[in-house]
């Protein structure tokens, strides 16, 4: 490969979270829960702009104090709790290059995975620049829950989720350890060729590398259960935040969104 491609940081946080209010803007441990996005993104180096998608200005704020860049915001259509990832990161990308912004590549870092470290991005960085062929990257782990096990309801009867299994062994009758391995996605980071995005209008394409998060990199903040849980992970010294090196965004209107 020839020059390193441009890569651009795209953290989105909408205002509308519903199981963690404002969870976006929450503050953990000093700092609201997105400054761990950008401190991780901005500590990488690989990025060449760190940019906010959001449709809150108050969001936007504390964005900028962060040092990320917020140069638009997010239609509202496009923030609803439905809203695909695709129409974001398009009408992101597309209006960057409107204004004469172009990049190779672009990353999506969701300010809900806060374990996310500067290392975790610059490790998937190495390895999706190493990779021949693919379209992109998406963070996974080894899933908990087999979906060999898993079934779908059809009124008062239930089925298997995967039809997949050997009928004289089905795997929702089988032990764990004898099933094939299966990887869900967490939240934690993607990276992906822009051009899958202009030419495909998918932010994953056809081809991908699996990132193998480590420990509690590919934790997600979903419910007010897991963000009691990374209280806990964070006070006890379990696992470690990014460095923050800016001083904390003082919310002097309202303590709405500080933890208890």
């Amino acid at each position: 490969m020839g020059s390193t491609p441009k890569v651009i940081a795209l953290i989105p946080a909408r205002a509308g979270s519903k199981r963690v209010k404002g969870k976006n803007i929450k503050v953990l441990a000093g700092h609201p829960l997105i400054a761990y996005a950008i401190a991780a993104a901005k500590e990488s180096n690989i990025f060449s702009d760190v940019l906010v998608s959001t449709d809150s200005e108050q969001v936007a704020e504390i964005a900028r104090h962060y040092g990320a860049e917020v140069p638009f915001l997010r239609p509202a259509e496009m923030a609803g709790d439905l809203s695909p990832d695709i129409e974001w990161v398009e009408y992101t990308l597309k209006r960057l290059q409107v204004e004469g912004r172009s990049y190779d590549c672009f990353s999506i870092l969701r300010p809900t995975s806060p374990f996310r470290q500067a290392e975790t991005i610059r490790r998937a960085w190495e390895l999706f620049l190493a990779q021949e062929g693919v379209d992109s990257l998406r963070a996974v782990e080894k899933s908990k829950q087999h979906p060999g096990k898993m079934w779908v309801l059809r009124g008062s009867r239930m089925f298997p989720l995967l039809p997949l299994s050997p009928p004289e062994q089905p795997w929702h009758s089988s032990q764990y350890q004898s099933l094939p391995e299966v990887y869900v996605q967490n939240a934690s980071l993607e990276i992906a060729w822009t051009r899958v995005l202009f030419e495909g209008r998918t932010i994953a394409g056809q081809v991908l590398v699996p990132f193998f998060t480590q420990d509690y990199e590919g934790f997600d903040i979903n419910s007010p259960y897991d963000w009691k849980l990374a209280e806990e992970l964070v006070s006890s010294g379990e696992v470690r935040l990014p460095i923050v090196t800016i001083p904390p965004y003082q919310f002097f209107a309202s303590t709405v969104h500080r933890s208890s």
